[in-house]
């Protein structure tokens, strides 16, 4: 997901006399995407759904955040009615997609308890650098292509000679036809293509990671859901929101208080917003995947339910284990499903990732291309955002790469969806695993120049450098005598 840089945005304003659209807030917007979450969760809105189209409702809008013109209002009412009836509907799936902590780590099975106790209580500066680093690289090779469908992505890679993806996306050279078939995400092809990048711009997949910095240095580990909760009131722009996270902002302005923010109303709860707060919770406890998944349950929770927050303890489990030093990315990956439910659509979607990565024969960036091919025929129906097919790719470009930095970013973004999210995290968990800025290749590195855009105060213009050695004074040891199902 992309937060709009300054300029970008005044250049989009509408002219005077357009209408407003706010993306992913609009009662009659978000309707459409709660009847597809309730598919998608087995509840039975069918009579919902046929009072909806009967008074003249859409569907969601598909790739974008609102529908084009002004809802009716009655139909607005209407929508707001419906959503409620909705969220009082029983879900056959709550069994065994839990959201409370305990709940979830009842669900999960015991791992060895000697598995936290051989390492773990630092982490070397130079390797969160490189994960930082890494998470920058691979959020800027995704930008230009966000929200594009997969064979867009394709076709400008083909047309300037970068197909199997190996370097940051190009204008130069592609074909006008293609280029008019398939646009760069307008936001981003002022800084994001190859010819413009001139540091790290402002995205929303760095700005979580700065709050959850900022979050640990304001309340240590053991804060609160509230306490996030009130550092996106004071840090956070709402216009640099998106989906659950602006609905969850919306909620809080609103008077309504977590948990709740992350269910009213919200038919975002289990897409990506989530997992892409989590890296810090997972750099700061390594070798301990457990606590690490508990850490972001506990920032997710202001946003997201069941898979959308099982999407964030995943990535903090399988980082962590990744910061410990020892693991590999397979090992780093079992970690993170250790920590969620087994029998949930998240978890089950990762194993079936994992299966298609290691069942493809060559292992080459051509090859995983048959990878993507199955995820998206078996996941497909899913919105663009959404963590169950994010985390499936995220799981297949990590495991077909063996944790390689360029494979992973390369393949994650080249296999679509959520493009700059999944090339994020892949790179953050590749970076940790390469182990400094300098195993990096420096075609990726070097235009960073050591530089990140942000609107979180007090922020912009950081160095990674800096960053990293922020985020080692907050690691926190792993005692000797701590069990890894402890939470």
């Amino acid at each position: 997901m992309t937060a709009t840089p300054v300029t970008t945005a005044r250049a989009a304003r509408p002219a005077p006399g357009e209408p407003l659209r706010v993306t992913w807030v609009q009662p009659e917007d978000l309707l459409g995407h709660e009847l597809r979450q309730a598919a998608e969760d087995g509840r039975d809105a069918a009579a919902v759904a046929r009072r909806w189209r009967a008074a003249g409702g859409a569907p969601a809008p598909g790739r974008a955040g609102a529908s084009p013109g002004p809802g009716d209002p009655a139909l607005r009412a209407l929508a707001r009615e419906l959503l409620d009836e909705l969220a009082a509907l029983p879900c056959p799936s709550a069994a065994d997609e839990p959201t409370e902590l305990a709940e979830i780590q009842a669900a999960c099975p015991p791992r060895p308890a000697a598995a936290a106790t051989r390492r773990g209580g630092t982490v070397p500066t130079a390797r969160l650098e490189a994960a930082w680093l890494g998470r920058a690289a691979g959020c800027l090779l995704g930008k230009p292509v966000e929200k594009l469908p997969l064979s867009g992505i394709r076709g400008l890679a083909r047309s300037t000679g970068n197909w199997p993806l190996a370097s940051y996306f190009t204008g130069i050279g592609l074909d006008p036809a293609v280029a008019a078939r398939h646009p760069w995400n307008r936001r981003s092809r002022a800084t994001s293509l190859a010819e413009h990048i001139d540091g790290m711009p402002e995205d929303d997949d760095l700005n979580f990671p700065l709050l959850g910095l900022l979050l640990l240095e304001r309340h240590g580990p053991g804060f609160r859901t509230g306490d996030v909760a009130r550092l996106w009131l004071d840090e956070l722009p709402a216009g640099r929101t998106f989906t659950a996270e602006r609905v969850a902002y919306r909620n809080l302005l609103d008077g309504v208080e977590p948990p709740h923010t992350a269910r009213h109303r919200n038919p975002f709860r289990e897409w990506i917003g989530a997992l892409i707060r989590a890296d810090v919770h997972g750099w700061t406890h390594p070798g301990d995947p457990a606590a690490a998944a508990a850490q972001a349950w506990r920032d997710a929770a202001l946003s997201h339910t069941a898979n959308g927050v099982y999407g964030a303890m995943f990535a903090a489990g399988a980082l962590a284990e990744a910061a410990g030093g020892t693991a590999d990315v397979h090992g780093a990956l079992r970690a993170g499903l250790a920590v969620i439910p087994p029998r949930s659509r998240l978890a089950r979607a990762v194993r079936f990732a994992v299966a298609a990565a290691r069942d493809e024969p060559t292992g080459t960036p051509e090859g995983f291309g048959a990878v993507v091919d199955r995820l998206h025929a078996a996941y497909g129906r899913h919105h663009w955002v959404h963590a169950v097919p994010n985390a499936a790719l995220l799981a297949a470009a990590l495991t077909h790469a063996d944790g390689d930095f360029t494979g992973s970013i390369c393949r994650a973004v080249s296999g679509g969806w959520d493009t700059d999210s999944n090339g994020a995290t892949a790179g953050s968990l590749a970076g940790l695993l390469a182990g400094s800025p300098a195993a990096l290749p420096e075609r990726w590195t070097r235009p960073l120049r050591n530089r990140l855009a942000t609107s979180v105060a007090g922020l912009d213009g950081v160095g990674f450098d800096t960053l990293a050695a922020r985020t080692a004074a907050l690691v926190v040891p792993t005692p000797t005598d701590r069990r890894p199902d402890a939470s």
